[in-house]
């Protein structure tokens, strides 16, 4: 694995197994703590009694073939699914019953569990090759570890997105994301980058640029300079990476920073995590901003980054105003006590599918969701 300080205490698994008791390294990519209690699972056991174990908090290590343990979580996920769905007529009681029964369901079919050699092997029958997956993930491997089979499913899903791409329109070529980095799979966002009218060509800074998707839109809209940073080291390498695919490293400066790099820009670019909520896993620190932290500290600085007429860039969806988790009215309080004026927005609504999906716990919400890209200057 990558390496770690001296001082930090890796989480360890205990179980008894035969005769003996074992112990190994307990990997999570979400942070959830082992299980205390552990059982020994293979293919004689029912879905049944998975479910229940599980449901129970008890963590089932696999020594079965590979593929009926994958149908034995998709037979999980189909008991979760069959029970009745809590709901309520507030928007933010419905999105905290929502977020509620994500966990519970991630708790509960994130115990069956796999263990993984110190080179990356599944010693079970018919188990796929999953290194290069989990070297993309995690970096060079060091000792055995044991895992969830939906994280094995998480790193070998990431690792095909990773493969193939993703294509982006407005870019007019494809987007390379990595395990643990946000996929821009909403294009409509980066259809408004596209569109807006750029205050200067010379330099622009984006910030938390994830896969670089905004800094490539930008230099391939002519700006002849950009600096884009982040503070996650899987986004760094990610945005490297795709910036070297297209041929414009020479044009594009990645580098680590907590927002601002040193300086001033004439435009600079945000897309802030869109709900005011905290994240229970990396890649969900692109979607939940615990109290709005990044949209503040954003909004706060840009007034010292920004050229004299340049511009800030807020691109922002108002799903968070529909679920009654901040309103319209604090956003824009929040950009009058930043010394900052809105110049114009422009507005797009989504496409994915979701915001179609009247099946969907947050539907009432996802169906009026605007995303804007609101241009703000120095007051």
């Amino acid at each position: 694995m990558s390496s770690l300080p001296e001082t930090e205490i890796l989480p360890v698994l205990q179980w008894e197994e035969g005769d003996a008791v074992r112990s190994m390294r307990w990997q999570s990519e979400s942070g959830v703590n082992p299980p205390r209690r552990v059982v020994i699972a293979d293919d004689t056991m029912s879905a049944d009694a998975a479910f229940r174990l599980a449901s129970e908090g008890t963590g089932l290590l696999w020594r079965g073939d590979y593929q009926n343990a994958r149908q034995l979580l998709q037979a999980m996920v189909r008991r979760i699914e069959r029970k009745p769905r809590k709901t309520a007529d507030a928007p933010r009681d419905a999105f905290n019953l929502h977020r509620q029964a994500q966990s519970q369901r991630a708790r509960t079919l994130g115990m069956l569990l796999m263990e993984v050699s110190a080179d990356y092997t599944l010693a079970l029958r018919r188990a796929p090759d999953i290194r290069q997956a989990c070297n993309e993930a995690y970096g060079a491997g060091s000792t055995p570890f044991v895992v969830s089979l939906r994280e094995i499913l998480g790193l070998i899903g990431a690792h095909e997105w990773r493969k193939t791409g993703v294509e982006i329109a407005s870019l007019g070529t494809k987007i390379h994301p990595y395990y643990g980095v946000f996929s821009p799979v909403r294009g409509e966002y980066l259809q408004l980058v596209a569109d807006a009218p750029l205050p200067a060509r010379s330099l622009a800074f984006d910030i938390g640029t994830g896969t670089g998707v905004i800094a490539a839109l930008l230099a391939q809209r002519g700006v002849e300079q950009v600096v884009a940073t982040d503070l996650d080291t899987r986004a760094i390498s990610c945005a490297r990476d795709n910036l070297s695919r297209l041929d414009l490293r020479d044009r594009v400066e990645v580098i680590q920073a907590d927002l601002f790099p040193p300086g001033k820009a004439p435009l600079i670019v945000c897309n802030p995590p869109w709900i005011p909520a905290r994240p229970s896993s990396a890649i969900e620190h692109a979607i939940y901003d615990p109290d709005s932290r990044m949209l503040r500290g954003f909004l706060q600085g840009l007034k010292a980054h920004l050229a004299p007429q340049g511009e800030g860039w807020l691109i922002l969806s108002d799903l968070a105003e529909h679920l009654q988790l901040r309103t319209r009215e604090e956003l824009l309080q929040m950009i009058e006590a930043a010394g900052l004026s809105v110049i114009a927005r422009l507005d797009t609504r989504p496409v994915h599918a979701r915001a179609s999906d009247a099946s969907d716990a947050l539907h009432a919400a996802r169906s009026r969701e605007v995303t804007s890209l609101w241009r703000l200057a120095v007051a």
